[in-house]
């Protein structure tokens, strides 16, 4: 296993979009929403250690989450759970995890990926990646990975590939990348074969992405560089907390890989989603003869179809005449919205915390 090879797993979100499962207290990503016997999380950290040694697997998440990453993966020692005071979108976050990479590897290669991802062919998986390692190891490139689209989805960014800027075997240099298209456009994009799906998964050594920091991130760059002195030391989580103070909030999309000129894709197929709503979790989930998603030992249905129901094992849950809807019952909540209707849920949490406070997210 090459020792050069790093991870950066982002554990941070408070994954809105499945509440009222999903709380602030305990987001998605601590959570075996797939009945895996194992969280999100643990499944994603289980991935990377077939690819890079355990002690080259930095877990970055918001300062609450410090002891459920610690209970969940026991393996980790404390220096490799970086804390972040606030949210601040994806490129702090890389940007710390990158200075504290450096501070240990000049020469590191680095895989940076979400924690709440499905991923259902492990093996093609560990290939890909190892590809887009070995890839950058010897090119000054920043690689993230596409996937072959299964349908005209509107709930994912895209990215174009140059179809005649193809490196070797899958490789491609990006020509755009496209936010989340309207049905209409997601069908031409389908209907093309030149758009993958954006995974939000990315791969480049340590000094090209550190030198796209300084290029097109110069601001974020600046706070990290006049930290990096104090990393390792006991004025680091001060040190961070200045940083984040007065760190712009900005994901890594927009800050650097939309500006770049040196970004490439690597198109995959690998069983991949987000699980990013409950609809997403609904389409890779087994379903019973009425195409529905029951999670539930005590759930009797009639005419009900193409829905996903999760409460719980405890309480007798009748539902009668309903087709395509999210039913979702907690201990203090419960949610009835339409599947075509999901993407309200992140507006009706902030409506809920407006109305009711923090006591239901």
């Amino acid at each position: 296993m090459n020792k050069d090879n790093y991870c950066i797993i982002m554990a941070g979100g408070i994954g809105s979009r499945f509440w009222p499962l999903s709380r602030t207290s305990r987001p998605k990503q601590f959570l075996d929403i797939l009945n895996t016997g194992k969280t999100f999380l643990q499944d994603t950290f289980e991935r990377f250690r077939e690819i890079c040694p355990v002690e080259n697997i930095y877990i970055v998440t918001n300062k609450d989450y410090k002891q459920l990453v610690a209970e969940q993966l026991s393996e980790l020692k404390p220096e490799q759970i970086l804390l972040e005071p606030q949210r601040k979108n994806t490129a702090p976050c890389i940007a710390y995890a990158n200075y504290t990479i450096l501070n240990r590897n000049p020469n590191a290669n680095i895989v940076v990926a979400p924690s709440d991802h499905l991923i259902l062919n492990s093996a093609e998986f560990k290939s890909t990646i190892l590809k887009g390692l070995e890839f950058v190891k010897n090119n000054d490139a920043l690689l993230t990975i596409g996937i072959k689209p299964q349908r005209p989805e509107t709930g994912y960014g895209y990215i174009q590939v140059n179809k005649d800027g193809k490196i070797n075997g899958k490789l491609f240099k990006v020509k755009t990348f496209t936010e989340k298209p309207d049905i209409n456009l997601a069908q031409i994009f389908f209907e093309s074969g030149e758009f993958y799906w954006n995974s939000g998964i990315f791969i480049w050594n340590i000094k090209t992405i550190n030198k796209a920091f300084e290029t097109h991130l110069q601001e974020v760059d600046v706070l990290f560089k006049e930290a990096f002195q104090f990393f390792s030391t006991y004025k680091e989580d001060y040190a961070i907390s200045t940083v984040y103070a007065e760190c712009k909030n900005i994901s890594i999309d927009y800050g650097i890989m939309e500006k770049a000129n040196n970004v490439f894709v690597i198109c995959a197929d690998f069983g991949w989603s987000d699980i990013g709503t409950w609809g997403s979790l609904f389409e890779n989930l087994p379903k019973n003869k009425n195409n529905n998603v029951i999670k539930g030992e005590n759930v009797v249905t009639y005419n009900t179809e193409n829905s996903i129901v999760n409460v719980p094992d405890n309480k007798l849950v009748v539902i009668n005449g309903l087709s395509d809807f999210i039913i979702v019952d907690t201990a203090d909540s419960l949610l009835i919205c339409k599947k075509s209707d999901e993407q309200q849920i992140r507006q009706i949490v902030n409506d809920i915390k407006i109305k009711k406070g923090d006591n239901y997210i």
